[in-house]
Protein backbone atom coordinates (compact mmCIF):
# COMPACT_ATOMS: atom_id res chain seq x y z
CA UNK A 1 0.00 0.00 0.00
CA UNK A 2 1.20 3.63 -1.04
CA UNK A 3 1.99 5.36 1.91
CA UNK A 4 2.35 8.80 -0.27
CA UNK A 5 -0.78 9.50 -2.80
CA UNK A 6 -1.67 12.84 -4.51
CA UNK A 7 -4.23 12.81 -7.27
CA UNK A 8 -4.89 15.89 -10.05
CA UNK A 9 -2.60 18.08 -7.46
CA UNK A 10 -3.17 21.75 -8.10
CA UNK A 11 -1.95 24.88 -6.99
CA UNK A 12 -2.36 28.13 -8.60
CA UNK A 13 -1.93 32.10 -6.95
CA UNK A 14 -4.68 35.02 -7.78
CA UNK A 15 -3.39 37.77 -9.61
CA UNK A 16 -5.23 41.05 -11.06
CA UNK A 17 -6.27 38.81 -14.52
CA UNK A 18 -6.29 34.86 -14.67
CA UNK A 19 -4.75 32.44 -11.51
CA UNK A 20 -1.49 31.90 -12.21
CA UNK A 21 -1.46 28.20 -12.46
CA UNK A 22 2.10 26.73 -11.21
CA UNK A 23 0.90 22.71 -10.45
CA UNK A 24 -1.60 22.10 -13.24
CA UNK A 25 -2.77 18.31 -11.79
CA UNK A 26 -0.09 15.93 -10.29
CA UNK A 27 -0.32 12.68 -10.16
CA UNK A 28 2.44 10.53 -7.81
CA UNK A 29 1.97 7.22 -5.40
CA UNK A 30 5.40 6.60 -3.74
CA UNK A 31 5.89 3.33 -0.58
CA UNK A 32 8.01 2.97 2.12
CA UNK A 33 11.50 2.48 0.82
CA UNK A 34 11.10 4.48 -2.43
CA UNK A 35 13.22 7.62 -3.11
CA UNK A 36 12.73 10.26 -5.87
CA UNK A 37 14.23 13.27 -7.26
CA UNK A 38 12.37 15.91 -8.94
CA UNK A 39 14.22 17.99 -11.31
CA UNK A 40 12.85 20.65 -13.37
CA UNK A 41 14.42 25.17 -13.97
CA UNK A 42 13.59 27.50 -11.65
CA UNK A 43 10.26 28.50 -11.00
CA UNK A 44 8.56 25.13 -12.39
CA UNK A 45 7.56 24.35 -9.13
CA UNK A 46 9.60 22.40 -7.36
CA UNK A 47 9.55 24.11 -4.22
CA UNK A 48 5.36 24.79 -4.23
CA UNK A 49 5.41 20.61 -4.60
CA UNK A 50 7.34 20.15 -1.89
CA UNK A 51 5.95 22.43 0.82
CA UNK A 52 2.73 20.88 -0.21
CA UNK A 53 4.21 17.58 0.51
CA UNK A 54 5.11 18.84 3.32
CA UNK A 55 1.82 20.63 5.00
CA UNK A 56 3.57 24.17 4.65
CA UNK A 57 1.10 25.33 2.02
CA UNK A 58 -2.30 24.26 0.81
CA UNK A 59 -3.08 22.62 -2.69
CA UNK A 60 -6.27 24.70 -4.72
CA UNK A 61 -7.27 21.24 -5.83
CA UNK A 62 -6.94 17.79 -6.11
CA UNK A 63 -6.17 15.59 -3.24
CA UNK A 64 -2.98 14.69 -0.84
CA UNK A 65 -2.81 11.81 1.72
CA UNK A 66 -0.13 10.36 3.57
CA UNK A 67 -0.27 7.35 5.71
CA UNK A 68 -3.84 7.20 4.46
CA UNK A 69 -4.54 10.72 5.95
CA UNK A 70 -5.47 13.70 4.52
CA UNK A 71 -3.17 16.46 6.33
CA UNK A 72 -5.47 19.41 5.30
CA UNK A 73 -8.60 17.79 7.13
CA UNK A 74 -7.32 18.55 10.10
CA UNK A 75 -6.48 21.33 12.52
CA UNK A 76 -4.29 23.74 12.76
CA UNK A 77 -3.08 21.98 16.14
CA UNK A 78 -3.06 18.70 14.72
CA UNK A 79 -1.51 19.27 11.57
CA UNK A 80 1.27 20.91 13.25
CA UNK A 81 1.38 17.18 15.11
CA UNK A 82 0.96 15.24 12.19
CA UNK A 83 3.64 17.13 10.24
CA UNK A 84 6.02 16.85 13.34
CA UNK A 85 5.22 13.21 13.73
CA UNK A 86 5.34 11.80 10.32
CA UNK A 87 7.47 14.37 7.95
CA UNK A 88 10.94 15.43 8.14
CA UNK A 89 12.81 18.50 6.71
CA UNK A 90 16.24 19.28 5.20
CA UNK A 91 16.98 22.06 3.02
CA UNK A 92 19.54 23.71 1.66
CA UNK A 93 20.16 26.14 3.78
CA UNK A 94 20.82 24.02 7.30
CA UNK A 95 18.88 26.24 9.60
CA UNK A 96 20.67 25.05 12.32
CA UNK A 97 20.78 27.58 15.16
CA UNK A 98 23.78 29.01 16.39
CA UNK A 99 23.75 29.16 19.65
CA UNK A 100 23.15 25.54 19.97
CA UNK A 101 25.50 22.68 20.06
CA UNK A 102 25.30 20.11 17.59
CA UNK A 103 22.85 17.65 20.34
CA UNK A 104 20.89 20.59 21.07
CA UNK A 105 20.13 21.30 17.61
CA UNK A 106 19.42 17.42 16.08
CA UNK A 107 16.89 17.33 18.92
CA UNK A 108 14.56 20.60 18.42
CA UNK A 109 11.78 18.32 16.65
CA UNK A 110 11.88 16.97 19.90
CA UNK A 111 10.66 19.89 22.07
CA UNK A 112 7.25 20.60 20.67
CA UNK A 113 5.85 19.24 23.80
CA UNK A 114 8.11 19.89 26.31
CA UNK A 115 11.36 19.10 27.52
CA UNK A 116 13.17 15.90 25.14
CA UNK A 117 13.30 12.29 27.05
CA UNK A 118 16.32 10.29 27.67
CA UNK A 119 14.72 8.06 24.64
CA UNK A 120 15.13 11.62 22.49
CA UNK A 121 18.29 12.11 23.80
CA UNK A 122 19.59 8.60 23.11
CA UNK A 123 18.32 8.61 19.49
CA UNK A 124 20.40 12.06 18.64
CA UNK A 125 23.49 10.67 19.88
CA UNK A 126 23.14 7.77 17.62
CA UNK A 127 21.73 9.74 14.91
CA UNK A 128 25.17 11.96 15.36
CA UNK A 129 26.94 9.07 15.50
CA UNK A 130 25.48 7.62 12.42
CA UNK A 131 26.42 11.03 10.53
CA UNK A 132 29.90 10.84 11.54
CA UNK A 133 29.83 13.69 14.20
CA UNK A 134 29.83 11.72 17.61
CA UNK A 135 33.21 13.73 18.46
CA UNK A 136 31.60 16.56 17.47
CA UNK A 137 28.30 16.25 19.42
CA UNK A 138 28.75 19.95 21.37
CA UNK A 139 30.59 22.15 19.27
CA UNK A 140 28.49 24.73 17.43
CA UNK A 141 27.50 25.30 14.15
CA UNK A 142 29.93 28.06 13.72
CA UNK A 143 32.72 25.30 14.56
CA UNK A 144 31.51 23.08 11.97
CA UNK A 145 32.58 22.94 8.43
CA UNK A 146 29.40 23.31 5.20
CA UNK A 147 29.19 19.28 4.94
CA UNK A 148 29.23 18.79 8.36
CA UNK A 149 26.14 21.33 9.34
CA UNK A 150 24.60 19.49 6.54
CA UNK A 151 25.24 16.06 8.32
CA UNK A 152 23.87 17.92 11.11
CA UNK A 153 20.49 18.88 9.38
CA UNK A 154 19.87 15.37 7.86
CA UNK A 155 20.51 13.73 11.64
CA UNK A 156 17.73 16.65 13.05
CA UNK A 157 15.35 15.63 10.00
CA UNK A 158 15.26 11.99 11.63
CA UNK A 159 15.41 12.42 15.15
CA UNK A 160 10.99 11.95 15.09
CA UNK A 161 11.49 9.01 13.18
CA UNK A 162 9.73 10.38 9.64
CA UNK A 163 7.98 7.98 7.47
CA UNK A 164 8.50 11.00 4.68
CA UNK A 165 12.04 13.17 4.27
CA UNK A 166 12.18 15.85 2.00
CA UNK A 167 15.31 17.60 0.65
CA UNK A 168 15.25 20.65 -1.11
CA UNK A 169 18.48 21.16 -2.54
CA UNK A 170 20.16 19.72 0.11
CA UNK A 171 23.71 19.57 -1.41
CA UNK A 172 23.33 22.87 -3.34
CA UNK A 173 25.83 24.66 -1.71
CA UNK A 174 28.50 21.72 -1.00
CA UNK A 175 31.86 20.96 -3.28
CA UNK A 176 31.61 17.95 -5.72
CA UNK A 177 33.01 15.59 -2.60
CA UNK A 178 31.03 16.69 0.36
CA UNK A 179 27.84 16.36 -1.80
CA UNK A 180 28.23 12.54 -2.97
CA UNK A 181 29.02 11.80 0.59
CA UNK A 182 25.45 13.71 2.31
CA UNK A 183 23.60 11.75 -1.26
CA UNK A 184 25.06 8.35 -0.37
CA UNK A 185 24.31 9.37 3.29
CA UNK A 186 20.69 10.42 2.93
CA UNK A 187 19.99 7.50 0.76
CA UNK A 188 21.68 4.79 3.37
CA UNK A 189 19.59 5.67 6.21
CA UNK A 190 16.34 6.20 4.04
CA UNK A 191 16.92 2.40 2.97
CA UNK A 192 17.66 1.31 6.51
CA UNK A 193 14.35 3.32 8.11
CA UNK A 194 12.10 2.22 4.68
CA UNK A 195 11.35 6.07 4.35
CA UNK A 196 9.72 8.00 1.49
CA UNK A 197 12.58 10.05 0.34
CA UNK A 198 11.41 13.21 -1.95
CA UNK A 199 14.74 15.46 -3.21
CA UNK A 200 14.26 18.63 -5.44
CA UNK A 201 17.71 19.39 -6.96
CA UNK A 202 19.35 21.10 -9.60
CA UNK A 203 22.28 18.45 -9.35
CA UNK A 204 21.98 15.42 -11.81
CA UNK A 205 24.33 13.59 -9.94
CA UNK A 206 22.33 13.45 -6.94
CA UNK A 207 19.52 13.15 -8.83
CA UNK A 208 21.34 10.05 -10.68
CA UNK A 209 22.00 8.54 -7.19
CA UNK A 210 17.93 8.11 -6.64
CA UNK A 211 16.20 5.30 -7.60
CA UNK A 212 13.08 7.06 -9.54
CA UNK A 213 13.34 10.77 -11.42
CA UNK A 214 10.44 12.81 -12.89
CA UNK A 215 10.84 16.37 -13.78
CA UNK A 216 7.81 18.96 -13.64
CA UNK A 217 7.12 20.41 -16.88
CA UNK A 218 4.42 22.90 -17.61
CA UNK A 219 2.81 22.04 -13.69
CA UNK A 220 2.78 18.44 -14.18
CA UNK A 221 5.18 15.48 -13.16
CA UNK A 222 6.73 13.56 -16.13
CA UNK A 223 9.59 11.08 -17.26
CA UNK A 224 12.58 13.67 -17.92
CA UNK A 225 12.73 13.25 -21.98
CA UNK A 226 8.94 12.43 -22.70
Amino acid sequence: MAQLVINDLKKEYPTRGEPLEILKGMDLELSAGDNLAVIGPSGSGKSTLLNILGTLDYPTGGTYTLNAVDPFDLDDDQLASFRNANIGFIFQEHHLLPQLSVLENVLIPTMANGKPSQNDVARAESLIERVGLAERSHHRPAELSGGERERVAVARSLICGPSLLLADEPTGNLDRKNAQQIGELLLEIQQAEAMVLVVVTHSNELANMLGQRLEINDGRLTTPGA
